[in-house]
């Protein structure tokens, strides 16, 4: 089993932004140290608490104080792009990266960011699916490039080999960067269409265990349409995670740190949401009997590391087996908390779970 970071990325709000970058950073450097496979930064415009409006400038900071860890948007949000501008954009961090960059995909925004583009939830679909029809396709063309869609209209220049002008980027990876698709709701159809396409499925956080085999049904039923084999090593499932030297200690920082977080911030925005359904085992439960003691004992992985290495090996069990664990990044007040809870992960549970395929 390989572990990875999923970076929201998650700040409360009386951290100062350059602050919560820094600490971002320093993560992503300890992570690379410690021998964490990946690290996927996400997009918000309009979010207090994840306030990463371009995770491309993390991911290229980044890249530079690391040696080995592949960075990945954790999730491009299509919608609120331009796709040739996009496309360029990524295609030089995948240069820069030299070939550790991953794409992560996703659809629109929460509905202040629609807002703020001017967007409707309604288009928001098709406006994606056509943002990355449009990246692939220049990617893949050869030549003068046209496009006639719904949302966009695209003529690249005629190559003017003497002027050099006309030329657009290809990514340093082909055909293209690895594609990784993320789904929080038990039937998304991200999960099918990257069995479909041969990408990475992931599994949000927000998952509850009762899910997981299904969204692994619905990527294998993509790729047996599709002809092709689907592979268990390539799921990643994203959990939030504090491992702490003993189980009292792990409690308390988690009550403080991820039970914050969700207080203040995702609880009010998930109550009465498929969000907020997709967290609970039994669904006739009511929205307020998810509490932070709830989630504590049903879906983070909260503990010493033998606990949390047997809370991982019953998410292995029940979900039928996956490739790569990423664990949430947390902002403690205490950043100690946060570094000691990764390497507590490598170096005292992985070894512990090493054996899970």
């Amino acid at each position: 089993m390989q572990f990875g970071l999923f970076m929201m990325p998650l700040h409360p709000p009386h951290r100062a932004f350059a602050d919560g970058y820094d600490r971002d950073v320093a993560q992503i450097v300890l992570a690379d140290q410690l021998g964490f496979r990946e690290v996927w930064v996400g997009e918000h415009l309009t979010e207090r608490w994840e306030n990463a409006p371009a995770p491309d400038l993390l991911l290229a900071q980044a890249l530079t104080l690391t040696k080995t860890v592949r960075l990945g948007t954790g999730v491009t949000l299509l919608a609120l792009h331009n796709p040739v501008y996009l496309a360029h954009r990524l295609a030089m961090l995948d240069h820069m990266a030299r070939g550790r960059f991953q794409w992560g995909i996703g659809g629109g925004g929460i509905p202040t960011d629609l807002s703020l583009f001017g967007l409707e939830a309604s288009t928001v679909r098709a406006r994606s699916a056509e943002v990355l029809d449009v990246v692939l396709k220049l990617w893949a063309s050869d030549g003068r490039f046209t496009y006639r869609g719904k949302f966009f209209d695209i003529d690249t220049p005629v190559l003017d080999p003497v002027k050099g002008r006309g030329y657009y980027m290809k990514p340093y990876q082909q055909p293209h960067p690895p594609i990784a698709v993320a789904a929080s709701t038990p039937s998304s159809s991200s999960m099918r269409m990257a069995g479909e396409r041969g990408w990475i499925p992931m599994s949000s956080s927000l998952l509850s265990r009762a899910f997981l085999a299904d969204h692994w049904r619905l990527v294998e039923a993509g790729a047996a349409a599709a002809g092709r084999p689907a592979n268990r090593s390539d799921w990643r499932i994203a959990r939030d995670i504090l491992v702490a030297p003993t189980s009292a200690m792990a409690r308390e920082r988690a009550r403080a740190v991820l039970g914050r977080n969700y207080v203040q911030h995702q609880y009010p925005n998930r109550i009465g949401t498929a969000q907020m359904a997709s967290t609970k085992l039994e669904p006739s439960m009511a929205d307020e009997a998810v509490t932070v003691d709830y989630l504590m004992e049903n879906l983070w992985i909260v503990g010493d590391p033998s606990e949390c290495a047997d809370k991982i090996r019953q998410i292995h069990e029940e979900s039928g087996g996956f490739g790569a664990l990423l664990t949430i990044t947390t902002d403690s007040d205490d950043a100690g908390w946060d570094h000691e809870s990764l390497r507590l992960l490598m170096e005292d549970v992985a070894p512990r779970v090493a054996d899970l395929r």
